[in-house]
């Protein structure tokens, strides 16, 4: 058997990548937010970052969508440099940001109307996105008849209206009561395993991050910085009962003890303020 030349094996090429992103404000002095970050994500892969407050995550997200610019460094997806906000990225906020007067559907078709598309294509996408987020029946209710899970399915199913290739996730759940919480952590992984869209998902909870994500990025407190980034070997499809292994419990108690030290140091910072 010929041998294979190394020039002739291609490398996979990330799906998201950056590249020592680096962010300052400088509305009140400098302050820096975000220090050499870079990042090579997979097509397909669920990412959760997690940090103490004020360590740049939610800064992280929207550089990524090309939401705010980064001081320097560079956002690629697919080898292309983000410049601004576009199709191939969809952001799900922590609140869930309806229009009051737009039903269900009417939210969910919002994106896809402003990309012209026919009307009938449109239509038979909300409705498969309606039956795949569980709101069948709900389809003319407005914000304020639906709960709060409701709310952010409807959220949930706009953001993934637009085909994104990378979906962006700001602590989607951090509003909800807890039992809601983890039943809508169990219906992103089933969404996500029909749609294997890439994730970059931003939360404070550490077992939301482990039962969610292949990787768990930890940040080290404000300027923002990958402390480390833990691999997390559980089997996929997951359910609530993987929360009671000791494989799960070994990783939270892990990322924890990474982030003790700077969730500490980042309230000493804010209590110096």
């Amino acid at each position: 058997m010929a041998a294979v030349r190394p020039e002739s094996v291609k490398a996979v090429q990330p799906k998201l990548q950056t590249q020592q992103i680096c962010k300052e404000f400088t509305d009140h002095g400098t302050l820096p937010v975000l220090s050499n970050i870079s990042l090579e994500i997979t097509s397909s892969e669920f990412v959760s970052i997690v940090g103490a407050s004020g360590c740049g995550k939610t800064t992280l997200l929207r550089i990524l969508d090309g939401l705010i610019e980064p001081s320097s460094g560079d956002v690629l997806i697919d080898g292309q440099k983000v410049t601004a906000p576009g199709a191939s990225r969809g952001f799900v906020f922590q609140k869930d940001s309806l229009w009051p007067w737009r039903t269900t559907m009417g939210n969910i078709l919002f994106g896809l109307q402003i990309q012209r598309r026919p009307r009938r294509e449109v239509e038979a996408t909300a409705r498969r996105l309606i039956e795949l987020v569980g709101l069948k029946g709900f389809e003319s209710h407005y914000p304020h008849q639906l709960s709060g899970g409701m709310r952010q399915r409807v959220n949930l199913a706009r953001a993934l209206a637009i085909n994104p290739e990378v979906l962006l996730m700001d602590e989607p759940f951090a509003s909800l009561d807890a039992q809601t919480r983890e039943v809508m952590q169990l219906e992103l992984t089933r969404i996500w395993n029909e749609q294997r869209k890439t994730v970059v998902f931003v939360t404070h909870q550490i077992d939301e991050a482990v039962f969610l994500s292949d990787r768990v990025i930890v940040f080290a407190a404000r300027p923002g910085r990958v402390k480390e980034i833990v691999h997390i070997d559980l089997p996929r499809p997951r359910s609530f009962t993987v929360k009671r292994t000791d494989g799960f419990v070994a990783y939270v108690d892990k990322i924890w003890k990474l982030l003790e030290e700077e969730v500490f140091n980042a309230s000493l910072v804010a209590g110096s303020n």
